[in-house]
């Protein structure tokens, strides 16, 4: 005998989305946590390397964070329509839009890859004019350089995944190759057993063998999957209205991402050519805020999923109800997320203090300063990245997160940026500051437009 569903606004339904939300949330918080963690494990292991090592690895990763961002606009792409079909009950379209997203991922990455083996000095100089991290970055560039490919790849396939609410294997394949990615860190950076001791190079070289186990185990488990399957013809076939329709979302999307991920490749131009001390400061707080926006990410990935699904099934208002839950649980992360900064602050200062080699006591004040700044940055990140990628996506409307951080970022923040630092050259940390005001600054417009209610939108076609 079947259940009958609890009525909608029962607190029997609201436990029951609560619930779902969580199932979701959880794994997805965990790849998130793992990716913060391998990062977290390079910094401290280059910490014993040199500043210099730390510095040009945060430097060189601006790099695979551009590429990163393009991927993450056609991920977010491919998983909008994804999770919409998949609620509509259509899974053929579903492993179409796989396909289509992959080729067009590997077609985007392949490019990075050339400049990251042929061009490294270059692409070095664009963010900084040091000459010892500009060494370390070409090191590190050239052996990490395959490893795009590989990632943009995954990427694709785990985003797609998750859509049709396959959360728990894509998190076991993916935490389980971050494992993989520490140990092997450990062993290129300091030549355990038969290894050689390669330094910041190793993390490189770590990171791509680390790409390529979890892009084979993708293919491994695309063959095999019965609920959505990845097909050679759907990569190769050609242009129609699936393509159309995904290009319509993921070209904004894409440039959405990539103007955020430049804006911030130009924060840490600025921040490096002003000086090391506040390179490797920012180095490791940047690590200490992906750890507090952990569930401020998994949070709006789980909204998208949900939401999408919903559109999907064509309940815009319990979609509608939903997206409101949300922005609560958005608000509640970021809290959380920020207490653990706080409370991760005299552990994080010790660790500077005594363990990164050769590390100034400008560089340990500039750190102090930043946890504390990145403590409140987080409510703004929260609720801009649940409204933008989780709610408003959700819904097919990726434009307008593509005007609104073009906007924010490079009509405010870069040009205040660049006139503080090299115009008034005000203070290094005054400098860190007025950058991260950009959250905030375009925060009360995101709520503006969530409430006109445009993003409520069931995109699926009966015939693609």
């Amino acid at each position: 005998m079947s259940q009958i569903a609890p009525a909608f606004g029962s607190k029997a339904e609201k436990r029951a989305f609560y619930k779902k939300s969580l199932w979701i949330l959880l794994p997805i918080a965990l790849q998130n946590l793992m990716d913060t963690a391998v990062n977290s494990a390079d910094i401290i292991m280059l910490s014993y390397v040199s500043q210099d090592a730390l510095g040009a690895s945060s430097l060189a990763g601006q790099v695979y964070f551009i590429m990163s961002n393009l991927i993450y606009g056609l991920s977010s792409a491919s998983a909008i329509m994804a999770a919409q079909y998949w609620g509509k009950g259509d899974r053929s379209t579903v492993e179409k839009v796989l396909g289509v997203a992959v080729r067009c991922a590997l077609m985007v990455s392949l490019p990075f890859a050339l400049a990251a083996a042929f061009m490294p000095e270059a692409l070095m100089r664009i963010f900084t004019n040091d000459a010892a991290m500009i060494a370390e970055g070409v090191k590190y560039l050239q052996a990490v350089s395959a490893s795009y490919v590989l990632g943009a790849f995954s990427m694709i396939y785990l985003s797609v995944m998750r859509s049709v609410e396959r959360v728990m294997i894509t998190a076991v394949i993916h935490c389980g190759t971050v494992v993989m990615n520490v140990v092997l860190n450990a062993c290129f950076i300091f030549g355990w057993g038969p290894l050689p001791q390669l330094g910041i190079a190793g993390v490189a070289l770590a990171t791509t063998i680390s790409r390529a186990v979890e892009a084979i185990v993708c293919v491994v488990d695309g063959i095999m999957c019965k609920r959505v399957r990845l097909r050679i013809r759907w990569l190769l076939a050609r242009g129609g209205q699936l393509v159309r329709d995904f290009l319509k979302l993921a070209v904004p999307a894409a440039g959405n991402d990539i103007i955020w991920g430049l804006a911030f490749s130009v924060y840490s131009m600025i921040l490096g050519h002003l000086s090391s001390d506040i390179v490797a400061a920012n180095s490791v707080a940047s690590v200490v805020r992906n750890l507090g926006t952990v569930l401020c990410f998994g949070t709006a990935s789980t909204a998208g999923i949900i939401l999408g699904k919903t559109l999907g099934e064509n309940k815009l208002e319990e979609a509608k109800v939903y997206a409101k839950r949300f922005i609560g649980l958005a608000v509640w992360t970021a809290l959380i997320g920020g207490a653990v900064i706080l409370l991760l602050r005299p552990l994080v200062m010790i660790f500077m203090d005594i363990s990164v080699k050769d590390a100034t006591q400008t560089a340990k004040d500039y750190l102090g300063l930043m946890l504390y700044i990145n403590a409140y940055y987080i409510m703004g990140i929260s609720l801009n990245t649940m409204l933008i990628c989780g709610i408003f996506r959700s819904g097919g409307d990726v434009r307008y997160g593509l005007i609104c951080d073009a906007l924010a970022m490079w009509g405010y923040a870069v040009p205040i940026g660049l006139f503080c630092a090299f115009i008034l050259k005000l203070p290094e940390m005054w400098v860190y500051f007025i950058l991260c005001l950009d959250e905030f600054v375009k925060l009360p417009v995101n709520f503006w437009y969530y409430r006109k209610g445009k993003w409520l939108k069931n995109i699926t076609r009966d015939e693609v």
